[in-house]
């Protein structure tokens, strides 16, 4: 527990806290003082007494009042590290976008690279990832207020996997849904046309859930709502035990130019534990389809899963590797509220996690993948990350623009947050849709309304 005298900076350095095991339980306390444009801390750690002092370099209000938060924090960050004799791969970051924070120093002026191993204590390991995310998303990376990205969410699945915290519903549960969220998910995307059509469309994605788990009619009617596309457009076709000819027909008559088959393991025993009903045979049958199709595939898999070990993960990714799938993103099992796992399980341990991520990103690039996008959730065992790999030049435009949050994101359905980016400004506003069934479908037409306003 983390005591400060100044409120403001309470937050900020106390999330410092989860990145040691156990400094949750220390008694901690951050006393801040100013003298000018000096700063000074300090922090007691179980009795023991750190001082820092630094002089503040910046003058515009808003960078004056980051970098006071950075310091507070990373007094902290130093006195554990000192008590504790740790250094966690991400260093003092606990932010979800480490590339969108090396963006920013670079557009200050700064050598991104050497900010977050010299001032934010990165390893060289991490801060080498995100070197090779900014290369690899040169030509994608495009900062533009007018650039847009539809995003529809599809909110049924299969059957609830244990580390889900989505608002997807079991669809043979929800049989009563389906079609008033068809009808109200159409409403809302003949709603925001006319905002596509004031400036770029970057990409589609139609997610969820597990959008081809709908009725044949009912995907065919959203998908006729979309219309045909003149950019990247991705479904998340996801649970391989959803995945038919049939559905993959209709996608590929609308245009769609990628699909996502996301197994999350290759290990049968694994996906028992995880509550996913279909094995490694129908992942791998699925696959093939999409590859009948022409489709670029994107492919899903997470670290830590329920009793894998990191044997059986690494050779997961040899077999995805020989499969040779466009994307593969790497996921480090996170803590979510909501889901099953979070209410058996009060944190998550690095245990073997820390071997299969760095295991599998060796894998991926000796099979000629590259790391392009990246992002980081609470409550991670080990404090890793989630990394998205690509082929070379089939990097997913969807991916890099939401996780860069560089131009703005329309989304339409149950939980869909749109949001507004102001890159001049530096500052993104956001509207979010309710998250359960029964409330987003009797406030369909007030989201429409308030959707045309957010973005006129």
């Amino acid at each position: 527990m983390l005591i400060c005298n100044m409120p403001e900076y309470t937050y900020e350095a106390s999330l410092i806290l989860d990145l040691f095991e156990g400094a949750a339980d220390l008694p901690v306390s951050l006393t801040c003082r100013e003298e000018g444009k000096t700063l000074l801390a300090e922090v007691t750690v179980g009795g023991r007494l750190f001082s820092f002092k630094e002089t503040l370099s910046a003058e515009v209000p808003l960078l004056v009042k980051r970098e006071k938060k950075r310091f507070y924090k990373l007094a902290v960050y130093h006195a554990l590290k000192t008590v504790t004799g740790k250094q966690p791969p991400w260093g003092a970051l606990t932010g979800i976008r480490p590339t969108k924070l090396a963006y920013m120093q670079e557009e200050l002026g700064v050598e991104p690279l050497s900010f977050l191993q010299n001032k934010m204590d990165v390893s060289q390991e991490k801060t080498q990832v995100v070197a090779e995310i900014m290369r690899q998303q040169k030509g994608i990376y495009e900062k533009g207020d007018q650039n847009y990205n539809l995003f529809v969410s599809v909110p049924f699945c299969p059957t609830k996997c244990e580390y889900c915290s989505f608002i997807s519903a079991e669809i043979s549960k929800c049989q009563r849904f389906i079609q008033p969220y068809t009808q109200a998910v159409i409403r809302e995307i003949e709603g925001v046309k006319p905002l596509l059509k004031q400036g770029k469309l970057r990409s589609v994605y139609i997610g969820g859930g597990t959008p081809v788990s709908l009725p044949k009619e009912n995907l065919l009617r959203i998908m006729q709502a979309v219309g045909k596309v003149n950019c990247e457009y991705t479904v998340e076709a996801g649970r391989p035990d959803a995945i038919t000819k049939e559905n993959l027909q209709i996608l590929k008559d609308f245009g769609v130019t990628r699909v996502c088959v996301n197994p999350q393991t290759f290990s049968d025993e694994t996906l028992v534990r995880i509550g996913r009903k279909h094995t490694t045979a129908q992942t791998e049958q699925a696959f093939y389809w999409a590859r009948e199709f022409g489709f670029d595939i994107n492919m899903d898999f997470i670290a830590g899963l329920s009793g894998e070990s990191a044997e059986e993960f690494l050779r997961g990714m040899e077999r995805v590797c020989a499969l040779a799938p466009e994307n593969v993103t790497v996921h480090t099992l996170s803590l979510k509220k909501g889901s099953a796992l979070k209410e058996r399980v009060s944190r998550l341990t690095e245990g073997e996690v820390g071997q299969m991520v760095s295991g599998a990103y060796r894998i991926l690039s000796e099979a000629g993948y590259f790391p392009y996008y990246l992002y980081r959730q609470k409550y991670m065992a080990g404090n890793l990350e989630n990394v998205g790999f690509t082929k070379q030049g089939k990097a997913c435009v969807y991916n890099v623009d939401i996780m860069e949050e560089t131009a703005p994101i329309v989304a339409c359905g149950a939980n869909a947050v749109s949001k507004r980016v102001f890159n001049a400004e530096n500052r993104i506003e956001r509207y979010a849709s309710p998250k359960d069934l029964p409330t987003y479908l009797q406030k369909t037409d007030k989201i429409i309304l308030e959707k045309a306003e957010f973005f006129a």
